[in-house]
């Protein structure tokens, strides 16, 4: 198995990708928009890519927040909520918030697991910092580490009552972010007192099945290789000092924060310590040339995803989705605002 998980380029797999992704198997997959059309065309989509690899229990992923991270939308799916409103919530009524937060997320995952979808690349721990770019901004579950830690671990929790893993994200911590690492490298310069704020949500919840990092420079932790090619930060900070024994991501390997080709970039991460790389846009060059340099996937990282896909069974038939969003509106409302 190559430890990388590889996007698609459409509604259904052509017969280029079926062949390669026999061939190459994968860890697994993500989806995005342009693969998601309806309930019937999506389930088809994920139930072929299953028959491919002959395993029920495979690793298909997808960026479903709320907000405007959301790859499933209105009308074939419900809307959910950006964290902001989360956020609002704690500060009025902290338990409520986090009850709508666990009830929106436990309906959001029978929803995905509906769509044979095993895990979604949510929550977001980056604390949120006062003059920092909007990339991440509303997604943020909070200005507070302990905020941010408690709403994250009921959506983590609604979200495995739902038959999906949640994913930890972006690790070390994206809240201090000056640019889009879609676009360019940001370079965070504060101290280790500064940086144990970003650090406090995601030691709290290291005990989660899948982490991903984020593509910032640390300069207080290494002045020349970002979070996701650094053998120190990936080994002394996010192993270490975080304590997270989880699968390993990277953030999408494409985005313009790095340098280098896709596949150079994708060797890089896998020695500094990621265990899987992730490769979002369906390009088959990319895919076959990240193929070309990744190893076979090692035994720590496959017991590490084994880990992870354990905690994709429905373990609560309680509420409807549908019940449950009427749980959360009616728990969001107490801001006085609509959801």
């Amino acid at each position: 198995m190559i430890p990388a998980i590889f996007g698609l380029s459409g509604l259904e797999l052509n017969d280029e990708e079926r062949a390669f992704f026999r061939e190459a198997d994968p860890a697994g997959y993500i989806l995005f928009g342009r693969n998601c059309d309806n309930p019937e065309q999506l389930r088809a989509l994920t139930d072929d890519l299953r028959a491919i690899h002959g395993r029920d229990h495979l690793l298909v992923s997808i960026d479903q927040e709320g907000g405007r991270v959301a790859r499933l939308r209105p009308p074939n799916w419900a809307p959910y909520p950006a964290g902001e409103k989360f956020d609002e919530l704690y500060r009025m009524a902290p338990a409520s918030a986090i009850e709508a937060a666990r009830a929106n997320a436990h309906a959001m995952a029978l929803e995905l697991s509906a769509m044979g979808i095993t895990v979604d690349y949510h929550p977001p721990l980056d604390v949120r910092q006062p003059g920092a770019h909007d990339v991440i901004g509303d997604r943020s579950l909070g200005s507070d580490p302990v905020q941010v830690a408690a709403i994250g671990r009921a959506v983590l929790d609604g979200l495995e009552r739902g038959g999906v893993a949640g994913c930890i994200k972006h690790m070390p911590g994206h809240g201090r972010t000056t640019t889009d690492t879609h676009k360019e490298m940001p370079t965070v310069t504060a101290g280790e007192e500064e940086l144990e704020t970003d650090l406090a949500p995601f030691r709290a919840l290291k005990d989660a099945p899948i982490g991903m990092t984020g593509h910032l420079l640390f300069t207080e932790w290494d002045e020349e290789n970002p979070a996701t090619l650094s053998e120190k930060i990936i080994s002394e900070i996010i192993r270490g000092r975080i304590g997270f024994d989880g699968l390993l991501l990277t953030d999408d390997i494409d985005m313009e924060a790095l340098d280098g080709t896709i596949p150079e970039r994708s060797a890089r991460a896998h020695a500094a310590g990621c265990d899987i790389v992730l490769n979002c846009w369906g390009k088959m060059e990319d895919m076959q040339g990240i193929c070309d340099v990744l190893p076979s996937m090692s035994d720590a990282t496959s017991q590490r995803l084994d880990r992870a896909l354990e905690h994709t069974q429905i373990r609560d038939n309680l509420g409807s989705a549908a019940e449950l969003l009427a749980k959360r509106d009616a728990l969001l409302g107490l801001t006085g605002e609509a959801a």
